[in-house]
């Protein structure tokens, strides 16, 4: 089975990406897998709810093994809020209850926009544009 262009464009995006740019994508793949989870949640669909909270737990296991133990002050107190989020997640989908799931919703958000504000934004095309002068 080949790659559909969305999935060519994606692995593009992956591998010439910055770290940070990397863990933003992570972040907002886990905050779509936790939305989905909620839907299927509400839609009383069992398989799907629980694929998606297995999901956001894979990416949090993953964003958790990527932290910098050089870094403890900051990486030690990250560690701690994914492994707080991957408890909530498996409490949502062994009570089959939301609130859990919109709480870990509502932290991946504030973790992706703190990333967000780190990423440096490339100038607009307009203000890179610098005319040449024909004149003499």
């Amino acid at each position: 089975m080949g790659y559909s262009n969305f999935a060519k464009y994606l692995e593009t995006e992956i591998f010439s990406a910055d770290p940070v740019k990397l863990v933003c994508m992570l972040y907002r793949g886990a905050i779509d897998a936790t939305v989905a989870a909620r839907r299927h949640l509400q839609a009383r669909e069992i398989k799907e709810r629980s694929r998606q909270i297995l999901r956001a737990l894979a990416i949090l296991r993953e964003l958790s093994r990527s932290l910098d133990p050089q870094y403890e002050e900051i990486s030690r107190p990250l560690r701690d809020l994914y492994a707080y989020m991957q408890t909530r997640l498996l409490e949502a989908n062994a009570k089959q209850v939301d609130p859990p799931l919109a709480e870990v919703e509502q932290l991946l958000s504030t973790l992706h926009e703190g990333w967000k504000a780190a990423v440096p934004s490339a100038p607009p095309l307009a203000a890179a544009y610098k005319p040449v002068s024909c004149t003499y």
